[in-house]
């Protein structure tokens, strides 16, 4: 069931009183949350970027969270690829910054994959094994684009937000890109934007070490030339599919 709201609000009424008023009309009320450790899965955004909701929303639920007895927190686990969440300490240092602190949002931040993103249980599902969180999780999902998977929502957040970095290497693994040497331009935008120094240009044309690649796709989408490409057919749906996995194996039980 899929509850609606429009950004009006009346005099005196915010958009984060609409979404707790929201969320008891779906029903979060019906959950046992007496002392229970409430993980919210949410993306605390990079820096310098908007495109993540905002610290407001997020109290909303905590306050929620907190008038039904559970114990909240915001969590999200370490990228793969380079930037400011790449551990645990510039991750947090990150939120801070973007606005999500004890004061904003009324509860602690934890980084579920640890300080260096290795910090992780394997969960036994049918044809894997996948990562595991709190008593209860509650996604607190943005609208998202990728370069392999489309635009995410829920799913991406659970299954891909969940995976430590060696499962987020496990869902990526299948789609290694390579280069198309009539439409490279020897530019060098897409080595800068590898988090794994596996692009060289021996002949000033891109040239990838597969045994650094991770096959996150960043180049791909650094590419103005169209020419890396993913010369797996199928690698794109491999990943959803796998990321639908994960996602499942997190809300298991």
């Amino acid at each position: 069931r899929v509850y609606y709201t429009d950004f009006r609000a009346k005099l005196g009424e915010g958009l984060p009183t609409k979404l707790k008023r929201l969320m008891k009309k779906a029903g979060i009320s019906e959950i046992d949350m007496e002392n229970k450790f409430v993980a919210i899965k949410m993306h605390f955004g990079e820096m310098g970027n908007i495109s993540y909701l905002r610290p407001n929303y997020a109290k909303a639920v905590v306050d929620v969270v907190k008038e039904l007895g559970g114990k909240p927190f915001l969590t999200d686990c370490n990228t793969l690829y380079p930037g400011s969440r790449k551990n645990a300490l510039e991750h947090l240092d990150c939120a801070n910054l973007n606005g999500f602190n004890t004061i904003s949002t009324g509860c602690q931040i934890l980084i579920g994959d640890g300080l260096r993103g290795t910090d992780e249980i394997e969960v036994p599902v049918v044809n894997g094994e996948y990562c595991k969180t709190a008593d209860i999780f509650i996604s607190l999902t943005h609208f998202k684009g990728h370069e392999a998977t489309g635009f995410g929502g829920t799913v991406k957040n659970i299954g891909m937000g969940c995976g430590s970095r060696a499962g987020k290497m496990e869902q990526h693994k299948s789609g290694k890109p390579a280069i198309d040497e009539n439409l490279c331009r020897g530019c060098k935008r897409c080595a800068k934007e590898c988090g794994s120094d596996a692009i060289s240009y021996p002949n000033k044309k891109a040239v990838i070490d597969y045994n650094k690649c991770k096959g996150c796709g960043r180049c791909i989408g650094a590419c103005s030339f169209d020419a890396v490409y993913n010369p797996n057919d199928s690698a794109n749906e491999l990943l959803d599919r796998k990321m639908a996995e994960y996602a499942q194996a997190v809300c298991h039980d």
